[in-house]
């Protein structure tokens, strides 16, 4: 499933791999009067091939007839990783582009890559877009199919492509508005599809591949579709000079996509971005069962659990993606930051465990799906998040927060460009004290760093402060270090005022620790152990919950203190979020000298002078607060509000000054509150369903039960009415299905 994407996101930088040839060997063929039948095998032998050493075969025809078939046969006897091949397709337009047939046999192995144009593998390159996209186009004329641009992206302020995505022309399907137009259906969800991306400025690169089709080809019908006609009229114009015919050119690189690893830190792990066709989960004797036991069991037991299987060429299982539907509900609520934990794959776990976390109300870790997976390819992430995106209805998060792995970066550019992404903040505190050697394990570091990253309160003080504690400290000298550095709009919070974050990997000093697991999982865990405890686990979280629920409602603090805004939120919040909006009531009294610097009409700029934690007024420190008399929104630059979903003592403050009894409902997220109803039935509106989709049918038909389930036990007279209403929709649609069937 492809996310709809616009065409102003910013694609990654690719990192970029130096394969550029040191020397290049040119074999130029050149076949001016080839016969009609004739049949010419040109055999390339090289056996000491140096290890930048680049290989180019051009061949040209200029009158080839269209029965003539060219064999292009290169060996490599001691082929080198980074040595690459280019393959050039040369036609003068005289022809139908699918004539010539010419056989490409491939440079490692031998075998022969297809007719006229290949079918597509991950790591092809092409001088262009229009290459890419014409040899693509030419590829699926020459099978039967059509092809249409699907998404594509520029870089961010400029009008230059960086990637796009090419699909065949019966990908998706139609809305429930389109199905009732009388045209013609002709989609069928195919998912044969090709991505690109623009890779070192100038060469575009198959990053995914899908050839699998689910519909029959139909080369006389296809002749007709929008990209072949426009194929067919470039082929036109230039046949309309007689004299002089220009050769047309599709340079085709075919080259070893390796990335460099990172600087041995298990942070930023650099994997291959191409996908070895034997690729598959490593699993122990008995752990296939293992996994179908579990699937079988849950499925008997948990209404529309949903999970995923992806299996290799060979038919060996890759990957595996599950969820409950209580996940799948719980998303609708707190979905709006996601932590990505791959705690299991960075170090080395028996199990290679993926899982998606959230926060719910009490502030307490939600499981909202896990996976095991065989490798940490950007392939495998692009599949893991696209499935796990189709499970919450298409619906990406705010927020996305990960540690730093550079291809679930860029898996996270391609499926979720619109979210935030962010980095956790603890491992990257730990990576940075790590990253220095013995001068990490100095407490004066510690405080040094700690005193930087939190208490920094514009750019400038944050860039000043980290410069001076790299000098302090000789840090200058670490590239990892550096490194870090470089990727801190992601991770400093100083750079992330404008990010909503739930309290998740901001909170002083590495606070968010993922729970869910913690205690169950160790190194040494197996699969079967696993699943063993997955169920404990997560009845026990459901359990947590609800004696939380009961431990708010009957919750009623002593106040300490007289103000109106702690006895407010005492009635709203959960017991867990009311206990830290505590701790900033309480910092209310260090905040005085409140003092006007700025007015611009209703819009007023507040200075507040903040005291010491001990009320010392030596290290007292200067807030900016901004409060819209009309629409009664008060901004602090500590941006406490979007890190943790509450405001600071700051803008209290700054309310209490300008004589505001309550505070606004706008800044009491319902994701906070007490009495927040949950239905644990995943939501979709009505006007997103698709007909045709069993599971949107029985998602929307069970969510709306629930909700009459609910209400059904408000009381008997509530459950009597429900239960008649349900009797009374049964006996209609078993008459709907009597009628239909006669």
């Amino acid at each position: 499933m492809e996310e709809g994407l616009g065409t102003s996101e910013q694609l990654p930088e690719d990192e970029g791999s130096d394969n550029e040839a040191a020397s290049e060997e040119v074999f130029d063929i050149t076949c001016n009067g080839i016969e009609s039948d004739g049949d010419q095998v040109l055999n390339i032998e090289a056996n000491e091939l140096g290890t930048t050493a680049g290989q180019i075969l051009e061949f040209e025809s200029h009158a080839a007839e269209k029965n003539c078939d060219h064999v292009l046969n290169f060996e490599s006897g001691a082929p080198r990783d980074n040595s690459h091949q280019l393959l050039e397709f040369h036609s003068n337009g005289l022809e139908d582009p699918r004539c010539g047939h010419t056989t490409i046999i491939d440079g490692h192995t031998g075998s022969s890559l297809g007719k006229s144009y290949p079918p597509p593998v991950v790591g092809m390159e092409f001088e262009s877009y229009e290459d890419a996209y014409n040899y693509y186009n030419c590829y699926a004329k020459e099978l039967g199919f059509a092809i249409r641009v699907k998404s594509s992206w520029t870089k961010r302020n400029s009008k230059e492509k960086r990637g796009a995505v090419l699909c065949c022309n019966c990908e998706g399907f139609k809305t429930m508005k389109e199905a009732n137009s009388r045209r013609k259906e002709t989609r069928t969800g195919c998912l044969a599809m090709v991505r690109l991306r623009l890779v070192e400025s100038n060469r575009w690169r198959v990053d995914e591949v899908k050839l699998e089709h689910n519909h029959l080809f139909d080369p006389e019908r296809v002749q007709n579709s929008k990209s072949h006609k426009k194929m067919d009229a470039g082929v036109k114009r230039k046949l309309e000079p007689a004299v002089d015919v220009e050769v047309r050119t599709i340079k085709l690189y075919r080259t070893p996509a390796v990335e460099t690893p990172g600087e041995g830190s298990s942070d930023e792990r650099a994997v291959s971005s191409q996908i070895d066709g034997s690729t598959r989960l490593k699993l122990k004797e008995g752990d296939t069962q293992v996994i179908y036991n579990f699937f079988c069991r849950v499925q008997l037991t948990k209404p529309n659990f949903f999970y995923i299987m992806d299996f290799n060429d060979e038919g060996y299982l890759k990957n595996v993606f599950w969820i409950h539907s209580r996940s799948r509900a719980a998303y609708a609520y707190f979905g709006d930051v996601v932590v990505v934990d791959t705690t299991c794959l960075s170090k080395k776990y028996d199990i290679p465990l993926l899982a998606f976390f959230g926060l719910n109300h009490h502030n307490e870790t939600l499981l909202l799906g896990c996976s095991l997976l065989a490798d940490e390819s950007f392939e495998t992430y692009v599949w893991l998040l696209r499935a796990w995106l189709s499970c919450m209805s298409g619906r990406p998060p705010q927020t996305i927060i990960t540690d730093r792995c550079k291809a679930l970066q860029n898996a996270i550019s391609e499926v979720f460009p619109r979210a935030h992404h962010r980095l956790n903040l603890s491992i990257i505190l730990d990576s940075i004290v790590n990253s220095v050697g013995e001068v990490g394990e100095s407490e004066v570091f510690h405080e040094v760093l700690y005193n930087t990253v939190y208490s920094s309160l514009k750019i400038d003080e944050f860039e000043v402060a980290w410069e001076e504690m790299a000098q302090q400290f000789g840090c200058r000298g670490y590239g990892w270090f550096q490194s870090l550095y470089e990727d801190r709009e992601r991770w400093a919070p100083i750079y992330m005022k404008d990010t909503f974050l739930a309290g998740i990997s901001i909170d002083q000093r590495g606070e968010f620790i993922c729970r869910f697991f913690d205690g169950f999982v160790h190194k040494q865990t197996n699969l079967r152990e696993f699943f063993d405890i997955y169920d404990f686990v997560l009845q026990k979280n459901h359990q947590k919950e609800v004696l939380c629920d009961l431990d708010s409602k009957e919750f009623s603090p002593v106040l300490r203190t007289r103000c109106n805004y702690e006895l407010q939120l005492s009635k709203l919040y959960t017991k867990e979020i009311f206990l830290k909006f505590l701790e900033e009531m309480a910092l209310m009294s260090n905040c005085s000298g409140i003092a006007q610097i700025h007015a611009n009409g209703p819009i007023i700029t507040y200075m507040v002078k903040e005291r010491g934690v001990q009320g010392d007024t030596s290290d007292a420190r200067d807030l900016e607060v901004t409060y819209d008399k009309i629409g009664v929104e008060v901004q602090c630059m500590c941006s406490c509000f979007n890190f943790k979903g509450y405001l600071c003592r700051h803008a209290l403050s700054v309310l209490n000054y300008n004589g505001i009894e309550e505070i606004p409902n706008h800044y009491i997220l319902t994701r906070w509150r007490k009495d927040f109803k949950r239905l644990y039935a995943p939501e979709l509106g009505s006007s997103n369903i698709d007909i045709s989709n069993p599971v949107q049918l029985f998602d929307h038909l069970h969510r709306r039960a629930m909700q009459v389930v609910d209400e059904g036990m408000a009381s008997p007279d509530h459950y009597m009415v429900a239960w008649q209403a349900f009797k009374e929709s049964l006996n209609k649609v078993r008459l709907a299905a009597d009628k239909r069937v006669s």
